[in-house]
């Protein structure tokens, strides 16, 4: 099985920053996709950013120059460091990675149970 934590959620002014990281564990023999999701009440879950094994990187508009996204293979760990952030951004910030494990033979998509941002005007 796969687990999933983020954690660096918190409570910040506008214009702040806030690092979140996310580290997957588990019979894990490989993850190609890790990234970001949030979720704002009474809204759907969006995208905020994705990044592939190779360092490739993918961002919902609304984030763009503001959030970057970095991983660490070697640790299984995905980082997203927002800066400027507005309160618009107030969210239940989810971790994904997308893994295949030691008892499967393909890719699963697995999810953590999210961390609070909330950004104060």
């Amino acid at each position: 099985q796969v687990e999933v934590v983020e954690s660096g959620g918190g409570l910040v002014q506008a214009g702040g920053s806030l690092r979140l990281s996310c580290v997957a564990s588990g019979s894990i023999l490989s993850i190609n996709v890790m990234g970001w999701y949030r979720q704002a009440p009474g809204k759907q879950r969006e995208l905020v950013a994705l990044i592939t094994g190779g360092g490739s990187t993918n961002y919902a508009d609304s984030v763009k120059g503001r959030f970057s996204i970095s991983r660490d293979n070697g640790k299984k760990t995905v980082y997203l460091k927002m800066n400027s952030l507005k309160p618009d951004d107030t969210a239940l910030y989810y971790c994904t990675a997308r893994a295949i494990t030691t008892t499967q033979d393909s890719f699963g998509t697995y999810w953590g149970r999210g961390t609070q941002v909330t950004v104060s005007s």
